[in-house]
């Protein structure tokens, strides 16, 4: 039997993306979006360290299609930072789509990192924005608290949650993605490259059950 991961008080839960425009009926739906809901409650009670990511558009924001006159959804185009998928129109700023799925219960969250908000690039990882360069500041806020270790679910796993967990990896901060408390949106083969990519970053993929 596999090990169990002991939770520290230096470890964080980060918890990405879960709202309402990535769950069934949202504007960009991860398939079984709103199952990730009861496992990150549950396991919240377990860590002292709590935050969040939340996609922050703006209406006009270049990572939508619908601002790119004759492109449709999940295309891809070459922005100034490189590739980028056009999505539908989601996560827009103030609104119901935006907000965290109302059976969310973090209310110890620490902080809420909002990402995307720049209009011409996107925001995928809870670290950086897509040009790979620009920091959301989150690095220096856990070494600054002294926090070492960190714990990732939410939404989706193949693109937020993966760049997540890789930066996290990167910037010194071991990271493990706890599977059952993730769903991914599998473009492409998109889920199956992105545990191949763990795998080669040494970053665990575990069910909830091994955290002790």
């Amino acid at each position: 039997m596999a090990g169990k991961y002991e939770v520290r008080d230096t470890d964080l839960f980060l918890v990405v993306d879960v709202q309402n425009d990535f769950c069934p009926g949202g504007a960009l739906e991860v398939p079984e979006g709103d199952r990730v809901v009861g496992p990150i409650n549950g396991i919240a009670k377990r860590f002292r360290h709590v935050i969040q990511t939340q996609d922050w558009h703006t209406p006009d924001h270049w990572s939508f299609a619908s601002t790119h006159e004759g492109k449709a959804p999940f295309e891809t185009i070459e922005m100034d930072y490189g590739p980028q998928i056009l999505w539908p129109d989601h996560c827009v700023q103030g609104t119901e789509g935006a907000a965290f799925h109302p059976d969310l219960r973090l209310t110890r969250s620490e902080l809420i990192i909002r990402k995307g908000y720049n209009r011409r690039i996107d925001s995928y990882s809870a670290f950086f924005e897509n040009d790979r360069e620009t920091p959301t500041g989150l690095a220096g806020y856990l070494r600054e608290r002294g926090l070492d270790r960190v714990f990732v679910a939410g939404l989706a796993l193949d693109v937020c949650v993966r760049y997540s967990a890789e930066d996290a990896k990167k910037l010194g901060f071991p990271a493990v993605v706890l599977e059952d408390a993730c769903r991914a949106i599998d473009m492409d083969g998109s889920l199956d490259e992105t545990k191949q990519a763990l795998r080669d970053l040494d970053i665990p993929l575990i069910p909830t059950d091994r955290l002790g």
